[in-house]
């Protein structure tokens, strides 16, 4: 059965910081908690949580036997992504034939304290969310439009649970989440007229250096398509995965981009 949480004691926080995908839950619920439409939690059975999130869904830890409800549940939302626990996205897969699964790497940022070239003066600590858009949109041409990520974005950050920043007025990252000192970056972008000049390499570089002094471990995703550049930064794979986007969906060139830099 999967039924919606309204109450926030009925809410497992203790087993949401555990993982990585529990603790992305976890910040959408200390970022807008249980009271908006767009973002609602779920309980799997006894023991999994879901979180719909406009087009975006995540199941951690669900009972097995919750399958055919969970797939009937997608079918009747149609969310544009789905990211779950590999046994189980392997099983909607199956049975979903109106998604694809996508690969992705999970990448640890490794400090570079040789990192001589970056200039940290030109670290922008609260930059204006619209310059920030701009250079995503470059990055992402079809990231959504500006009204719902400046609500989302502002709105997180106002709630301490993202931080976003630039480098020489070029290059944006933003701290998605920031759980036990369990960090996760996303939206990596830099504008095309300073790309090959290596800004987001060394800002992703000069970032790491920066968490590592306060002790937090940093997580970033990426698509097979920017896995190489990842890699050639000299960042640790820890993990791999599939995540299920929908296939020929109306909503996939305005949603693309949305998450993470995935």
């Amino acid at each position: 059965m999967i039924r919606k949480i309204i109450n926030n004691n009925d809410l497992n926080i203790n087993l949401l910081r555990k993982t990585w995908r529990g603790r992305k839950i976890y910040a959408y619920y200390k970022a807008y908690g249980l009271d908006y439409d767009f973002c609602q939690f779920y309980a799997v059975g006894e023991t999994g949580i879901l979180l719909k999130f406009n087009s975006t869904i995540l199941i951690i830890n669900p009972d097995k036997q919750e399958l055919e409800n969970l797939a009937l549940f997608i079918q009747m939302h149609l969310p544009f992504r789905i990211e779950c626990d590999m046994p189980v996205c392997a099983m909607l897969a199956k049975i979903l034939p109106e998604y694809h699964a996508l690969h992705r790497t999970t990448f640890e940022l490794q400090p570079d304290t040789q990192n001589q070239n970056f200039e940290e003066k030109f670290v922008e600590f609260n930059p204006s969310l619209e310059q920030v858009y701009q250079i995503l949109q470059a990055g992402f041409p079809n990231l959504q439009d500006y009204a719902l990520w400046l609500t989302d974005t502002s709105h997180r950050c106002r709630h301490g649970v993202s931080h976003v920043l630039t480098y020489k007025n070029s290059t944006t990252a933003t701290i998605m989440f920031d759980i036990d000192n369990y960090v996760l970056i996303g939206q990596v972008a830099t504008l095309p007229e300073a790309r090959g000049l290596g800004h987001a390499r060394m800002f992703l570089r000069w970032l790491a250096e920066w968490l590592a002094q306060f002790d937090k471990t940093a997580v970033l995703y990426a698509l097979d398509i920017r896995e190489s550049f990842y890699r050639e930064i000299g960042f640790k794979i820890i993990d791999t995965e599939y995540v299920l986007e929908l296939k020929n969906s109306e909503q996939e060139n305005m949603m693309k981009g949305l998450l993470e830099n995935a």
